[in-house]
C-alpha cells in the first residue's frame, strides 16, 4: 500500500506541474496575441530600403558633440553651443542624389525650428549604409568619411565683420554652405544652410577651420513605422 500510495502523489505531482505548464504557456500566448507580430519584426535586421528613424549625436574633429536629438544631452550642453535636432529619418542604403541635405535644428535665440544643418553627400550616404544590419534600440558608431579644412584671410573675414585678432584656436566657427558654391548669404540665391567647424589654427593673415564631423553616434528610434 505504501509503494501504491508514493506513485499516486508523484502521479499527482506530475499533473500538477503539467497543469501549470500549460497555463503559463496560455498566458505567454495571450501576450504575444495582444503584442502582435511587432515583437518578432522588432528583432529583424535592418535591410536596404527600410525606412529608419534614428537619434543621433554628431561630433567634430575635436571629438566635441556639435548636434544632438537627444534632448537630456542637449540640455547639459547647449550652453555651449550643442545644438538641437529633430530624430533623423533615412532609407537605407539609399542613392543620395543631392549635395547637401538639410536638417533642422532649434534656435534658442529665436525659440523656433527655423535653422538647418547641412549634411554633405558622402556623409548621408555612410549613415544609410551604417545602419544595414542593425535592429530596434541598437546603438552604434559610425564613421563619417568626409575631410575638409577651409581657410579664410583677414580680409576676408572683415568683409563679415569678424576681426581675425579676436578669434581664438579651438572655439567653434559657425559658416554658410549651399548646394552650389557660388551661392553665399550675401547674393541669396540659394538657400544656404549652417555648418559647425573648429578653429584649428590662426595666424595675423589667416583662420584655418575644420568642418569636418567624424563620427556619429546612433541610436535606432523605429523601422518601418514599427
Amino acid at each position: 500500500m505504501g509503494e501504491k500510495k508514493k506513485k499516486e502523489e508523484r502521479s499527482k505531482r506530475i499533473k500538477q506541474v503539467l497543469v501549470i505548464g500549460a497555463c503559463v504557456i496560455f498566458v505567454v500566448l495571450m501576450v504575444a496575441s495582444a503584442m502582435g507580430s511587432g515583437w518578432i519584426t522588432g528583432l529583424a535586421p535592418i535591410k536596404a530600403g527600410d525606412t529608419v528613424v534614428l537619434d543621433y549625436t554628431l561630433y567634430n574633429a575635436n571629438g566635441r558633440a556639435i548636434v544632438t536629438s537627444d534632448q537630456q544631452l542637449w540640455k547639459t550642453g547647449a550652453a555651449n553651443g550643442l545644438l538641437l535636432s529633430k530624430q533623423l529619418s533615412i532609407v537605407a542604403n539609399q542613392s543620395i542624389g543631392q549635395n547637401l541635405t538639410p536638417v533642422y535644428v532649434y534656435d534658442s535665440q529665436s525659440g523656433n525650428w527655423n535653422t538647418q544643418i547641412a549634411f554633405h553627400r558622402s556623409e548621408m550616404a555612410a549613415i544609410t549604409q551604417g545602419v544595414i544590419g542593425m535592429k530596434d534600440n541598437d546603438k552604434k558608431t559610425i564613421g563619417l568619411p568626409m575631410q575638409l579644412t577651409v581657410v579664410y584671410g583677414a580680409p576676408e573675414l572683415a568683409e563679415n565683420h569678424l576681426n581675425i585678432s579676436e578669434i581664438v584656436t579651438g572655439e567653434l566657427f559657425p559658416l554658410g554652405e549651399s548646394e552650389t558654391p557660388s551661392d553665399s548669404a550675401a547674393n541669396e540665391t540659394g538657400p544656404v544652410y549652417l555648418r559647425i567647424g573648429d578653429v584649428v589654427s590662426v595666424n595675423p593673415q589667416n583662420v584655418t577651420v575644420d568642418t569636418s564631423y567624424p563620427k556619429m553616434d546612433v541610436t535606432i528610434y523605429t523601422v518601418n513605422g514599427r
